[in-house]
């Protein structure tokens, strides 16, 4: 039977912190005069009273977690939170439609980056340094950050960062769940804080710097200029970007072997020897076939297309080009980007290049097999052999999510989307992306779709971002099962 007393505490605690998260806007909104403030102000009080009030109600039961448990809290805490945080929007009126102002949010939280807001630059300071902060928490999943404090209140945790954690590894860097979590908050938020410097630095004033900072270390991609990075066209600007990009699309395991010095286990992660190799080789064709199909300088040419290739395999979408006119070559292999992902246990969205690795890896095995068939040839992965469980687990992950991408595609073109922009919009939204091709390209917008399209998209980014499983699960009788 499930045990719902700590799914409403868990709720009710995200509840309060997002909003809390709302009022670090309200400096932002005095600063500039910006106009927003009393919006931000009642929404935050919204969702602090609505949290401190779940959490005053009396439900029966125990504080423990278990598996059926931490499955609800991510999926329900995750629509609460997208639920709430859309209250800003909406009583600015700066996205007066529910269905708009719930795409927005979810796009943050999700950290897809798509948007609906046709003048970013006219948004008031507060509501878009909210904006910002929503795919800064969704960027390692603010649940995860609950499972540090947790203890205080009396609840335990693993079982909800299993749920959480973005990616199937398992690797940790502490073998306590809490010390886990925070060392994964202390890295982001280190290397959050660091970006943010080196943008001053580069000249941004301090507004621009941390809302970039915030959209850069969650893959996240929403910017404050409607041109997005193009508007930065500077190399002192967009190379540190690329940089924190990679870094963000990096295990947060590796990152933390690198910074403890031990690079000789940074190199023996095989996803991350794949994730520079595929980027190195894609900067390198890329960069020629767009010098020679272009009068851009050598330098422009290598870093929009080093730009645009760790943009669209990280998941963050930020925008230093249009892709999408570099020829129909170039654009049919940004669309194939879509579907890679960067490393498991880092903040990007998309089916992850582990996953691709380990399917890749045993398809070749399986030609050596045929060969041999009696002999017993494991699967390795960073020197350890892969079960055929997790194998078996990928193997269905990939078939699901190749399933819903099908199925999204011909639900978003049945309600008007012509094949191009239905494929792209559906392989961004379940990538979480942002930018696609088509009429979703990367300088375009999604203001223009219709409401029940942007549902149907919202949807997709919620099962991208919270890997398929976590709420299909959900959908199965044996959840449900008191056994």
């Amino acid at each position: 039977m499930i045990n719902f007393r700590p799914i409403a505490r868990v709720i009710a605690v995200l509840l309060m912190l997002i909003g809390g998260m709302m009022l670090f806007g309200i400096p932002f909104s005095l600063y500039y005069e910006s106009g927003d403030f009393w919006a931000l102000l009642n929404s935050g009080l919204i969702s602090i009273i609505t949290g401190g009030a779940l959490w005053l109600i009396p439900i029966p039961g125990t504080t423990n977690i278990k598996k059926r448990e931490g499955y609800l809290i991510v999926a329900l805490g995750w629509l609460a939170m997208v639920t709430f945080g859309m209250l800003p929007y909406l009583l600015s009126g700066v996205i007066p439609d529910v269905i708009g102002a719930f795409f927005e949010t979810v796009s943050g939280m999700t950290t897809t980056g798509a948007s609906v807001l046709t003048d970013i630059e006219s948004v008031p300071k507060g509501i878009l340094f909210w904006r910002s902060l929503t795919q800064w928490i969704g960027g390692m999943g603010i649940i995860v950050l609950t499972v540090a404090i947790f203890p205080l209140l009396g609840i335990g945790g693993i079982e909800l960062f299993v749920a959480e954690a973005p990616g199937p590894t398992s690797d940790k860097l502490h073998p306590r769940i809490r010390e886990t979590a925070k060392r994964l908050w202390q890295i982001y938020v280190g290397l959050t804080g660091l970006l943010c410097i080196v943008l001053l630095i580069a000249g941004l004033d301090f507004y621009e710097a941390i809302n970039h900072a915030l959209t850069t270390m969650a893959t996240g991609g929403f910017s404050t200029k409607n041109a997005s990075m193009a508007y930065y066209d500077l190399p002192q600007v967009q190379y540190p970007i690329i940089f924190f990009m990679f870094l963000a699309g990096t295990n947060y395991t590796v990152i933390y072997f690198g910074l403890k010095g031990k690079f000789k286990n940074v190199w023996q992660s095989d996803e991350f020897r794949a994730y520079l190799t595929i980027v190195g080789l894609l900067a390198v064709i890329v960069t020629l076939a767009v010098h020679n199909n272009t009068d851009l300088s050598w330098e422009k040419a290598f870093r929009d297309s080093l730009f645009q290739i760790v943009s669209i395999i990280t998941t963050t979408g930020f925008v230093s080009a249009d892709y999408t006119s570099w020829g129909n070559a170039l654009t049919m292999l940004f669309f194939v980007l879509l579907f890679l992902g960067a490393c498991a246990g880092s903040t990007s969205g998309g089916i992850k290049l582990i996953r691709h690795l380990v399917f890749f890896k045993n398809s070749f095995l399986e030609f050596k097999r045929i060969l041999h068939p009696r002999a017993v040839i494991p699967l390795k992965l960073n020197g350890q052999v892969v079960t055929g469980r997790i194998l078996t687990h990928i193997i269905i992950f990939l078939l699901l999510y190749m399933i819903l991408f099908v199925i999204g595609s011909i639900v978003v073109a049945a309600l008007g989307l012509e094949f191009t922009t239905a494929v792209g919009a559906t392989a961004t939204a379940l990538g979480n992306v942002g930018p696609g091709i088509g009429g979703v390209g990367p300088v375009d917008n999604f203001a223009w779709l219709s409401p029940p399209i942007k549902f149907v998209l919202s949807i997709l980014m919620l099962l991208g971002r919270l890997e398929l499983f976590t709420i299909l699960v959900l959908f199965t009788p044996y959840f449900w099962k008191s056994n």
